[in-house]
Formats: structure tokens, C-alpha cells, sequence
């Protein structure tokens, strides 16, 4: 069964969580570690890939942490999946199956599907589970700013 690797799932988390609960100060990373049970050092990797790749901005100071580097309507889940894939590329080293079958069949089967999966998570938004968050009751406190400047 294709799943969903637990990185990824904690960088959808987080990100959702930064814009759910960004409001005129930014999310700090303890309060995410606080709402969703992470151990900090853990999402730190995450967060920090997630800032170079324009999804999330960091801001330094004594009232730092994370916001949106974009409106929460321009960051599709697909742009995540893709930074989690590549801070996880390199835990995998398998490249090639060890036969022709694998090379030759399984391996543009799985690609085949990766590609639909991938088009499919690039029409979702991180507004899109931001409602559903709100439609699920997940509490994020009081209604926040699609972006802020």
C-alpha cells in the first residue's frame, strides 16, 4: 500500500498549523510541537526545508517563528510531498529493481501512479484543509488572514 511517509505527514501538519494559528505575530515552532505531540528537533529539519523552499518564511527575534511565504490559497499540498521527497531521497538508495521485471514493469507502473497521485495533491491547497480543519471543529483559535505582509 502507497502511505504517506511520517515526515510528510507532520510537514502538512505544520504547515497547516502555521496557517491556522498565524496571526499578527508569527507560530512558534514549540507551540506547533505543543498542539500536535512532535518532538521540536524533529519538525526543526522540516520547518527549516519548508522556509528554503518558499513555502513557509521564518522570522527571527524574541517573538519569532514561522508564517506563510504565500497566501495559503498558492501552496498546494503537492509542493510539500515534493521537499518531504527530497530531504527523503537520500534515506533511499534503491534506484533500479534487481531484475529486468522490476526495471521494466513494476518500476514505470509505480512511477505511472506517483505522477497521478502528484497532479491530484497539486489541485489541493493549504486552504482547502484549512477549511477542512474548520469544518472538522479542529480548533485553531481565532479566524486568521489568508496572508500577511
Amino acid at each position: 500500500m502507497l502511505r504517506l511517509s511520517k515526515k510528510t505527514w507532520l510537514a502538512l501538519e505544520a504547515v497547516v498549523d502555521v496557517a491556522i494559528n498565524a496571526r499578527p505575530d508569527p507560530v512558534q515552532s514549540k507551540e506547533i510541537t505543543a498542539r500536535q505531540g512532535i518532538p521540536q528537533r524533529y519538525l526543526e529539519q522540516v520547518m527549516q526545508q519548508l522556509v528554503r523552499a518558499g513555502i513557509l518564511k521564518g522570522v527571527r527575534g524574541p517573538r519569532g517563528g514561522y508564517r506563510l511565504a504565500r497566501e495559503r490559497r498558492r501552496i498546494s499540498v503537492g509542493e510539500v510531498v515534493r521537499v518531504v521527497g527530497a530531504m527523503e531521497s537520500a534515506d533511499d538508495p534503491v534506484t533500479t529493481g534487481p531484475s529486468d521485471l522490476g526495471d521494466r514493469v513494476i518500476a514505470p507502473l509505480w512511477q505511472e501512479v506517483q505522477s497521478e497521485l502528484m497532479e491530484r495533491l497539486e489541485k489541493i491547497t493549504i486552504d482547502d484543509l484549512c477549511q477542512r480543519a474548520e469544518s472538522a471543529g479542529v480548533d485553531g483559535g481565532e479566524p486568521t488572514p489568508d496572508f500577511t505582509i
